[in-house]
């Protein structure tokens, strides 16, 4: 009997909308926004990014106030810009293919793609109709998600989530096809429509007994990515270098940087990694969804969440009250998260698109 994904992701905690580990954690939101006095109080708790990075902010600008030798290349392209200059600012850049292609402002891994050849990524641009960043891919084969925190006015911040992201991976048996193999994995046939999609021109290709291929290099749950709690990783050395990281970026106090890396040791002595992303308040402790750790529960889960949002809250008064930072119009944050609401929209329509 052939398995449904749907049935498989409904039985599961771990593939969960996100409404359904949010709307029980409504009434602790609501009361902290009544001690604060605003019902948008949180949107101030990383002061240099727009609304503290509610998904609103552009992912390129964030990476800009890191150092440049911590982040892959990078351009931004934007939807005023031609695709005839487009093969001259990449040349000039010094990016070699392939590349990842995904929106400026986007989450949950809508429209990121590997792009292989100039030819790929016109088509892209042609289809994506926002702001683009076009990024180094960094071959690093290792993955972490760390979730990082420090109270305004303290030196020393905190590590309170670390997730190891494993890449979906299939081996050969000198039988079965790639499509065979992905339909016969327990969690690769998951997300069988994707991989379908990223591998169309080799389904019926068997691979040799031994042989592996990564069905996906991009570091989201969505994507098929596992995530893996990794939180005995925790120790001074790599808040040691977390603190370093994040004393660059100014007025940058809680969310989650994502980074690849070449290895463990070599990451804690600063060689070979960098720094995918900067994400604010709308960031989440992945490790939460690694539902074969031992201690993992949907309760368990939506703990961690509200740990985290009391953390957020605590910061974001901090900042109101000793640095008078101002909570931000209401009506400027309504109007931003329709505008998000829209753009939002507007991404999952194209994800659904080939092309």
């Amino acid at each position: 009997m052939k398995r449904k994904p749907a049935i498989v992701k409904l039985l599961h905690w771990e593939h969960w909308p996100t409404i359904i580990y949010y709307a029980p954690l409504l009434p602790f939101f609501i009361w902290r926004s009544l001690k604060a006095g605003h019902p948008f109080f949180y949107a101030i708790t990383n002061p240099a990014i727009l609304f503290a990075g509610n998904g609103t902010e552009s992912k390129f600008k964030t990476l800009d106030l890191l150092p440049e030798s911590l982040v892959p290349k990078s351009i931004l392209f934007t939807k005023n810009d031609t695709l005839s200059e487009l093969e001259k600012t990449i040349k000039k850049k010094r990016l070699v293919f392939p590349i990842i292609a995904k929106p400026d402002i986007g989450f949950r891994g809508y429209l990121v793609k590997k792009i292989n050849s100039i030819q790929e990524l016109q088509s892209y641009l042609r289809h994506v109709k926002v702001d683009v960043i076009l990024q180094e891919f960094v071959p690093y084969d290792k993955e972490l998600g760390i979730f990082y925190h420090r109270i305004p006015g303290q030196k020393k911040g905190k590590i309170t989530s670390v997730t190891i992201k494993k890449f979906m991976k299939i081996k050969g048996d000198g039988h079965l096809s790639i499509a065979e193999l992905i339909e016969n994995d327990d969690r690769a046939f998951l997300y069988a429509d994707l991989f379908h999609a990223i591998h169309k021109n080799k389904l019926e290709y068997i691979l040799n007994e031994g042989e592996e291929i990564t069905l996906s290099v991009i570091g989201n749950h969505s994507k098929g990515t596992q995530f893996i709690n990794g939180n005995y990783l925790i120790n001074d050395d790599l808040e040691g270098l977390t603190d370093k990281i994040c004393h660059q970026i100014k007025g940058w106090y809680y969310g989650r940087l994502d980074i690849k890396f070449n290895s463990y040791d070599k990451l804690l002595k600063e060689k070979e990694y960098k720094i995918l992303e900067v994400n604010g308040i709308i960031s989440e402790p992945t490790h939460i969804y690694d539902a074969t750790h031992k201690d993992a529960s949907f309760y368990q889960a939506l703990k961690s969440i509200n740990r985290h949002w009391r953390i957020m809250a605590k910061i974001a008064r901090k900042l109101h009250r000793e640095q008078h930072i101002p909570y931000p119009s209401v009506r400027d944050y309504l109007n931003n998260m329709l505008w998000l609401r829209s753009h939002t929209q507007k991404l999952k329509k194209l994800n659904t698109t080939n092309f």
